[in-house]
């Protein structure tokens, strides 16, 4: 246990005070901020376009198309060929022609105007613009009617669903669906990321352990499974510090920068924001940002984050001893690396396309039999945590994650102790196979 124990305390400390590990562990809360930084002055960065509108249809007068920070109109009564020739001259960046089209306003539902530039329009511009002419189309389609524009606005009604337990307790996140989602798919995306460079971290000491001769001086005081056994346990404890250290950094990260930088709610118009791709005033924003906080607020920390490091611990040791039982094949070429860890990756990268589907229905069948699979839990079960899943699939997947990960790391020392000494000899997996009922 002793031998053990200095195996552990050398692979933890050796790692963790070297500079890379102490610049990786703060530059990523940095990096972090600094695309909030740079995510939030690109959307306030937004150029107002002078619009010239030329409108034959007559429905468009003076102030009835409200101008924004990103198109400001100017009525103009110039004919349409001499304003196209000279709108540069004029100091517009374009020309909007709008035809009259009053006669097909009652048969046609899809109507198109004409804009004339050398430019582009961006795709937020043009669909902010799309947005104000649609808007004001219907407002002058109400007052030719003649109905009052009172009752017709009580005709339109938002529905959202709150979704209810049977007990009539409300879930906490699913009236907010979309929150959840995001938050699920960077729960498992990060702990995609976290088990595959642990477990490459692994195999890469493995080898070079092996390929240096190193080792051989190292077996003869210890036993191969002590020897694998340190390096799991100690590469480990370095991910988990570097996680808890991520899990304090990030969210104050997260909110200073927010305040230091915040976004504009005029930009998000047609942004891809909850509204349908329609301009989001300042009021709409702020209640975005306020339902974000509930629902985060409402999660459970005091479960998912435990939970997120039981996942983690599990997953990690699943892969990362089938990754040391590879290394520990593999003599100088290094390019059979690649053949032997293509079908480990493989399942990490299906675990993370599974998990992708999953959040989109987190109670699914798929989602409950890849919760049990220990392959694919580590990134599944957590992406599905800010959903809520019934507590009997939790610990029924902790369970056979815990069962899993003592199997795997037996399996893997069995190729290790083999594995560790042998030199010059392509393996197969036929080979690996033959190396676990090995006796001795």
């Amino acid at each position: 246990m002793d031998k053990l124990w200095l195996i552990v305390k050398r692979e933890y400390l050796t790692r963790v005070k070297k500079w890379t590990f102490i610049l990786a562990t703060l530059a990523t809360p940095l990096a972090v901020a600094g695309f909030i930084a740079v995510s939030a002055l690109l959307a306030n960065q937004s150029e107002e376009q002078r619009i010239a509108l030329k409108d034959d249809s007559g429905i468009f007068v003076e102030k009835t198309i409200k101008d924004s920070d990103r198109a400001k109109f100017i009525m103009s009564n110039e004919p349409l060929d001499s304003l196209i020739a000279n709108y540069e001259k004029m100091n517009f960046d374009g020309v909007l022609h709008v035809p009259d089209f009053r006669e097909r306003l009652e048969k046609d539902k899809e109507l198109a105007v004409n804009y004339y530039s050398d430019g582009q329009l961006g795709v937020v511009t043009k669909m902010f613009i799309e947005s104000r002419m649609a808007k004001r189309i219907k407002s002058h389609k109400i007052d030719k009617s003649g109905y009052d524009k009172k009752i017709i606005e009580n005709f339109e009604t938002e529905v959202t669903i709150d979704e209810k337990a049977a007990s009539g307790e409300d879930t906490g996140v699913g009236n907010r669906a979309e929150i959840a989602t995001g938050f699920g798919m960077m729960m498992g995306f990060f702990m995609y990321m976290a088990i595959f460079i642990y477990g490459m971290m692994v195999m890469r000491s493995v080898m070079e352990e092996k390929t240096n001769r190193i080792v051989e001086v190292m077996i003869s005081s210890v036993k191969p499974f002590q020897l694998m056994m340190g390096k799991l346990i100690g590469v480990g404890g370095v991910g988990l510090t570097q996680l808890l250290i991520w899990i304090i950094l990030i969210p104050g990260v997260v909110f200073i920068t927010g305040l230091l930088f915040p976004i504009d709610p005029a930009t998000m118009s047609g942004s891809g924001m909850p509204g349908g791709g329609q301009e989001m005033n300042p009021e709409e924003m702020e209640s975005l940002i306020y339902q974000m906080g509930e629902t985060l607020g409402a999660l459970n920390w005091w479960f998912i984050l435990p939970l997120f490091i039981i996942f983690f611990m599990g997953g990690y040791f699943v892969y990362s001893s089938l990754f040391a039982a590879i290394g520990s094949t593999i003599s100088d070429d290094m390019g059979e690396s690649q053949s032997l860890t293509m079908p480990i990756s493989m399942l990490v990268v299906l675990a993370v396309l599974i998990m992708s589907a999953v959040v989109q229905n987190p109670n699914s069948s798929l989602a409950t039999w890849s919760s049990m699979v220990p392959f694919f839990s580590p990134v599944v079960m957590p992406a599905r945590l800010a959903f809520d899943p019934p507590l009997w699939e939790v610990i029924l997947s902790v369970l056979i994650l815990i069962v899993s990960s003592v199997f795997f790391v037996w399996l893997s020392a069995r190729i290790y102790r083999v594995g560790i000494l042998m030199y010059g000899k392509k393996v197969t997996f036929k080979e690996l196979a033959k190396w676990m009922f090995y006796k001795g």
